[in-house]
């Protein structure tokens, strides 16, 4: 067993235009501050990285790991959370999701997923220069708008959706494997991948793509009443990452999961600061060390209450005294027998 790294903590919801949250050298001596030792960045926001040019030069890779460095932490991974949405977009969705890509393909569909698919190709490369391992993003989603099966789905809809999601997917999976990066898929609503089956729909079409492996955050499993423990039991050997991130789900006579197009604050399962929510963590880093993973331990604020610089402050003593440093040895070793075959075979009365 490895001991998890961390914490850590994913920059993009608290990135902003005013000081500590403005540059990429200023939010690290912030996080630095509070006690994290490494940062997930995200690739959409420029005031921290260039993926592009990360990607195409060595030299400024080096450069924007030094940044980090300078301040004793790690970059965990990169992300592309927006841009991985962007490969797959249903209709439905064009003019929300144009906000997520630059003006120049706002109402091009074509363009838009094209220059989605070259950030994930950067972001591959730009991983490599920085020694990374693993790559955090979202799935996209045709099916989504079809979640609930009313009017009844017209037969193949759903695996025509899944079939396309696959051979879009596929060369971007085969760019992340040349460099030895896997690509973790945040299992999330809105995406495709949002629970474990449609997880293996994705990997069978993929034909268990090596590359194509997890981020666990339990707290999207709450708000879906899903088994968050015993879904490390089934993917463990597939999740490479790992979001510390709350949750509540608290159902009245009035609503329930669809949450009756509330405020987050006015619903019946909301995200919460670390500790105020139902995620039993304890459990979760037991399973997770059990299992032998390898990854760090990042903190994802978003809560519908709390204010991210306290969410951010309480995060990284919550996470810490959550790590379990695994044991190398067993409990009971000082009451072993030393035994050999020999002993052995006697006890067994051979």
């Amino acid at each position: 067993m490895r001991t998890i790294k961390g914490p850590g903590i994913f920059l993009a919801q608290f990135a902003g235009d005013a000081a500590p949250f403005n540059s990429l050298d200023a939010i690290c001596g912030w996080a630095a501050e509070l006690g994290y030792k490494g940062v997930q960045i995200p690739t959409w926001v420029s005031s921290f990285i260039d993926v592009e040019k990360a990607a195409n030069s060595k030299a400024y890779a080096d450069e924007i790991r030094g940044t980090v460095e300078k301040h004793g932490l790690k970059i965990t991974e990169l992300s592309t959370h927006l841009q991985g949405q962007l490969v797959a977009v249903h209709p439905a969705y064009d003019t929300l999701f144009d906000g997520f890509a630059p003006a120049s393909v706002h109402n091009n569909p074509k363009a838009r997923q094209e220059w989605a698919v070259q950030t994930l190709l950067h972001a591959a490369k730009a991983s490599q220069n920085l020694g990374l391992t693993e790559h955090a993003t979202f799935s996209g989603a045709l099916a989504w708008p079809y979640l609930y099966p009313f009017p009844q789905r017209p037969a193949g809809l759903v695996e025509e959706a899944f079939d396309e999601l696959a051979r879009r997917w596929t060369p971007i999976l085969n760019a992340f494997d040349e460099v030895g990066v896997d690509v973790c898929y945040e299992i999330h609503p809105s995406e495709d991948l949002h629970d474990g089956v449609t997880y293996e729909m994705f990997l069978e079409r993929v034909n268990n793509h090596p590359r194509a492996n997890l981020l666990y955050d339990p707290s999207h499993f709450v708000l879906q009443q899903l088994n968050y423990l015993d879904y490390i039991d089934i993917y463990h050997e597939r999740i490479k990452m790992f979001h510390v991130k709350d949750a509540e789900f608290n159902p009245t006579g009035r609503q329930g999961v669809y949450g009756g197009f509330q405020s987050w604050v006015n619903r019946a399962g909301r995200f919460r600061s670390l500790g105020d929510g139902q995620v039993d963590f304890g459990a979760v880093f037991s399973k997770l060390s059990q299992y032998d993973f390898a990854g760090w331990a990042v903190l994802e604020w978003e809560c519908a209450i709390k204010s991210p610089e306290q969410g951010a402050a309480e995060g990284a003593p919550f996470i810490a005294a959550h790590i379990i440093n695994v044991t190398e040895k067993a409990f009971d070793d000082f009451a072993g027998a030393g035994t050999d075959r020999a002993a052995n075979r006697k006890l067994l009365g051979l």
